[in-house]
């Protein structure tokens, strides 16, 4: 991605900033390949749900926050059950939660044989070029559908902060959850 800013000093949109060879990594899911490294170190799995962002998870539910307890996958049920970026939270947190639950050996084979179909699949231009049916960032998917406050956004984005400069633990927060 290049650096390309507005008037306004702020970086452009995602799909505006990719380049060619950026769009063919992702497209081709290179750009994963280094999270090979965190499989290696045990911080990850070959299968699991997808690491999320703490400024995203401080939002989750107690039941949702359940999913992300085991360890992150480099792919997972979510991404071989209906598109990488064409799915909604809710798909997403369903996907992640039915696979949380029900872990096992042949169930993870099967993932990662469909894991290799999907890379391969001719239709992922909407994943490579940056441009998606929901929100990147769940924070921003429940201010824009007014699921949450300015207030309580603003305040759990603060806090997502906190947690990731002294290195923390995400817990269910009721005072972020919808309407207060």
């Amino acid at each position: 991605m290049t650096d390309a800013v507005d008037e306004n000093g702020n970086l452009l949109p995602d799909n505006v900033r990719l380049t060619k060879f950026g769009k063919f990594l992702r497209k081709t899911s290179i750009d994963e390949l280094p999270q090979l490294w965190n499989i290696l170190k045990g911080d990850m799995s070959i299968v699991g749900p997808r690491p999320r962002l703490v400024k995203d998870m401080i939002f989750y539910d107690a039941n949702v926050l359940k999913a992300y307890s085991i360890r992150p996958g480099l792919t997972g049920l979510s991404q071989v059950s209906g598109g990488r970026s064409e799915s909604s939270w809710e798909s997403i947190f369903q996907h992640d939660l039915d696979y949380a639950n029900r872990i096992t050996f042949f169930r993870d084979i099967g993932i990662i044989v469909k894991t290799v179909f999907t890379l391969f699949k001719k239709d992922n231009s909407a994943s490579c070029a940056g441009l998606s049916k929901r929100e990147y960032y769940y924070a921003d998917y429940l201010l824009k559908n007014s699921k949450i406050t300015q207030e309580q956004y603003a305040k759990g984005l603060s806090d997502a902060e906190q947690i990731v400069s002294v290195g923390g633990q995400v817990n269910y927060r009721q005072d972020l959850q919808g309407e207060e």
